[in-house]
């Protein structure tokens, strides 16, 4: 009923950014795949970087 009461209205609210995003099961997925990946391969490019030279 209240959907209802908002469009006879003429109140189309917008629905916001972040809760399009938690929304959406496969942008989830795509994320929390993605995103560790990202992260370890920075962190490995970074360890590599880091190590000393073999004299």
């Amino acid at each position: 009923m209240s959907a209802a009461k908002n469009t006879e209205s003429g109140r189309d609210e917008k629905v916001p950014a972040m809760q399009r995003v938690l929304d959406n099961p496969f942008l989830l997925l795509f994320l929390g795949v993605t995103m560790p990946t990202v992260f370890y391969i920075l962190w490995g490019v970074m360890e590599i970087v880091t190590l000393p030279l073999a004299k």
